[in-house]
């Protein structure tokens, strides 16, 4: 199963502060056993809310929302996407991290990624050919 492995945002990520030399190099060695494990497809470290926006849907009305955002709380600071057995496993993952918050206080949250069979019959033969393809050609671009 793929798990999207959230790194809550904190006062010092919204105020643009970089990690340490430790944290960076603490951070490294952890990615590093999740890549020799298997487990690790993606990962990044996002900008402050000061330099994103939102768009904000309202029936066919679209408005465009610029940060920061008021609730760091519910803001995103990094994210990784793994590949694990279980959320159980992903647990025991982010038990062995080091808290991206440094001495903080922090909040990891792990959620799983929607799977084709998670769509049911609404999602049939045809628009799986899509998925299929459009998955195809991202990693192509990507290489």
């Amino acid at each position: 199963m793929r798990v999207m492995v959230i790194v809550k945002a904190n006062k010092d990520s919204e105020a643009s502060v970089m990690p340490s030399e430790r944290m960076l190099t603490e951070m490294g060695k952890f990615n590093e056993e999740l890549v020799k494990a298997g487990v690790m497809l993606a990962g990044e470290g996002l900008h402050p809310s000061s330099k994103g926006k939102r768009v904000r849907f309202s029936g066919n009305k679209v408005s465009v929302i610029d940060g920061p955002f008021a609730e760091t709380k519910e803001l995103i600071a990094g994210f990784w996407l793994w590949q694990v057995r279980s959320i159980d496993e992903a647990v025991e993952w982010v038990r062995r991290m080091p808290n991206p918050a440094d001495a903080q206080e922090g909040e990891i949250e792990i959620r799983p990624v929607f799977e084709a069979e998670d769509f049911g019959a609404e999602f049939t033969p045809e628009l799986q050919e899509q998925e299929a393809r459009l998955r195809a050609q991202v990693e192509a671009q990507n290489r």
